[in-house]
């Protein structure tokens, strides 16, 4: 558990604050994370890496020569917001693009693939490479689904690498790509980890046992065994990664392999060390020749108990990056000669302030009650904030509760301060989307700040929406969010309450239903079918490799959006109660 902290929901920020305040002469805090305190050489590509928080050194003490030029960093295991990323990308990019590169879970992809369709529109060119090097996270004919643990040092090495040497942008992305292809890495867990300010870890591992195949956002293994020995356990990663070799390794025998073999928190150096030479003796003994190896911590998962080795199999190429020299706040090696780095990067806010222009007052009356409506779901998750954090950690990371409340919050925030220069509904919803996306991160605060931002754009600002106009705007946020997350119903996600609740919405609308009643069986409709997740298995997301162990649970994202709508539900009641009291 976390001894040392303030309030949970400043976790994040407060640690990035301090992050920067003792590595001050090599980072510099901008909009969405942190970049190298120099300027990007001219023509240089700007590496640009990221994910949550809860993972140092990844990702901020990666940042520096032969590395990243900067880090977008979300909040605890929750991957950071479309604009944090391309804060980030804005501080560091030159004419020559951007790489993204991150680790590969649902969230990260959502929000890096947007920033990057954002630079992309403003004329910077861009690329992505996702890491993928978990082998127990999914089978080898899909590789492109695994998860990006340790390995993501050996693809930030060699991008960090490709980039000063002045390659093009296309030809950084292939070296990256190739050494992504080229690394595999396997973890096991003898404990869980606890989120800041709660209470229980977000998974157990028995007594005597042992969790093969954990995530590195507390993510419980998807097999466990009894604990070995450190011998056993080096025996069992090297040979789990020796039965998965590149392809394009034709013969072992003589091969060079960089090596990691990362900490995930709990697990001290000498520990490390005694799995290590283990590890040596095994490879060594199979022929294969180890190039500067890695024994430390490089991704962690708060205080997990556990560790996990990485193979990177390296070429010609590919070596010169692994052995390359680099100087970050966590990672160094070699000498860099830093004496003419003295121009620091101008400092660039790309904050963006909306405009508020007051509306007609029937559409600033229905601002109001969109603000009223979001002030509700902040309200309820403030409740069940633990209940969801629960249901998420039985196959996911267990964040889902966390990062709908900071989004929440920032949202009833953002429709306050609309409201209070009479901003109409259209605005309020826009703005308080804009806002939950950017504090929650991850998947769900993408998808919620879509959604919200959808209904905003349609119900705008002229008039008072009327019902068919407000049915016809969740329709706009149920289209978003499935164009955004690709899930369907029946892939146990907040889609299975979402397209439910849309459909009744617009049937009943369409009868001529009040909107408050049409919602309100729309929303009971919803909490029916977000508790028919139960009896789903997981197809997409952080619970998919764990998909078994979510059975006979709700999905936590379906339940949040049930919940809201119910809550919402009696918002409207009570606007549509007072609206006939006026009348009268």
């Amino acid at each position: 558990m976390s001894y040392v902290l303030n309030a949970a929901a400043d976790f994040a920020d407060e640690s990035a604050e301090g992050f920067v305040a003792a590595h001050a002469g090599l980072v510099r805090r901008v909009t969405g994370g942190v970049a190298r305190r120099t300027a990007t050489p001219a023509g240089e590509v700007a590496v640009v890496i990221g994910g949550g928080s809860g993972h140092y050194p990844a990702f901020a003490g990666l940042v520096g020569p032969g590395l990243a030029h900067g880090a977008a960093m979300g909040n605890v295991f929750a991957s950071p917001s479309t604009q944090q990323i391309y804060a980030v990308a804005k501080s560091v990019a030159t004419d020559a693009g951007v790489l993204l590169s991150y680790g590969n879970y649902a969230g990260d992809a959502l929000n890096f693939d947007l920033a990057q369709d954002r630079l992309r529109s403003e004329g910077i060119p861009c690329r992505t490479v996702r890491v993928t090097d978990d082998i127990y996270s999914a089978g080898k004919d899909e590789r492109t689904k695994r998860r990006g643990i340790a390995g993501d040092l050996a693809v930030f090495r060699a991008a960090g690498w490709a980039a000063a040497q002045g390659f093009d942008l296309d030809t950084v992305a292939t070296i990256a790509e190739r050494a992504n292809e080229n690394t595999r890495s396997l973890g096991v867990a003898f404990s869980g980890c606890t989120l800041p300010g709660s209470e229980e870890p977000l998974f157990s591992v028995p007594a005597g046992q042992m969790a093969i195949g954990m995530g590195i956002h507390g993510e419980p293994g998807i097999d466990v065994r009894p604990l070995g020995t450190a011998d056993e356990i080096a025996t069992l990663f090297v040979k789990g990664l020796i039965d998965e070799v590149p392809a394009g390794v034709t013969d072992i025998d003589g091969a060079r392999v960089g090596v990691i073999l990362n900490g995930l928190g709990a697990v001290k150096a000498e520990e490390l060390f005694v799995v290590y030479r283990a590890v040596a003796r095994e490879l060594s003994g199979r022929g294969l020749v180890i190039v500067d190896p890695e024994v430390g911590e490089y991704a962690t998962s708060f205080e997990m108990a556990g560790l996990s080795l990485t193979l990177f199999w390296l070429d010609e190429e590919l070596e010169a990056a692994w052995t390359s020299p680099a100087y970050s706040p966590a990672y160094r090696k070699g000498m860099i000669d830093l004496s003419g780095a003295d121009a620091a990067a101008s400092e660039t806010d790309v904050t963006e302030v909306s405009a508020v222009t007051a509306a007609p007052p029937e559409s600033s009356a229905a601002g109001r009650v969109a603000a009223a409506a979001i002030a509700a779901i902040r309200d309820l998750i403030d409740r069940e904030v633990d209940e969801l954090g629960r249901l998420d950690a039985i196959a996911g990371d267990g964040d889902h509760g966390i990062g709908m409340q900071r989004g929440a919050r920032a949202a009833a925030d953002a429709a306050d301060a609309a409201v209070a220069q009479e901003a109409g509904a259209g605005t309020v919803l826009a703005l308080a989307g804009d806002a939950w996306a950017d504090r929650a991160g991850g998947t769900s605060g993408a998808l919620w700040g879509a959604g919200l931002r959808a209904v905003g754009d349609t119900v705008g600002d002229e008039e008072a929406p009327d019902a068919l106009t407000v049915a016809t705007g969740v329709d706009a946020a149920r289209d978003a969010v499935q164009s955004f997350g690709k899930a369907v119903v029946g892939d146990k996600t907040l889609v299975d309450a979402l397209v439910p609740f849309t459909e009744v919405l617009l049937a009943r609308v369409g009868d001529g239903v009040p909107l408050a009643t049409a919602w309100a069986d729309a929303a009971a409709v919803a909490t029916a079918a977000a508790r028919a997740t139960a009896d789903l298995l997981p197809r997409m997301g952080r619970a998919r490799p764990h998909m078994e162990k979510s059975l006979g649970t709700p999905d936590p994202g379906a339940i949040s959006l049930a919940l809201s709508m119910t809550e919402v539900a009696g918002v409207l009641a009570r606007a549509h109660k007072d609206h006939i009291q006026k009348e009268q």
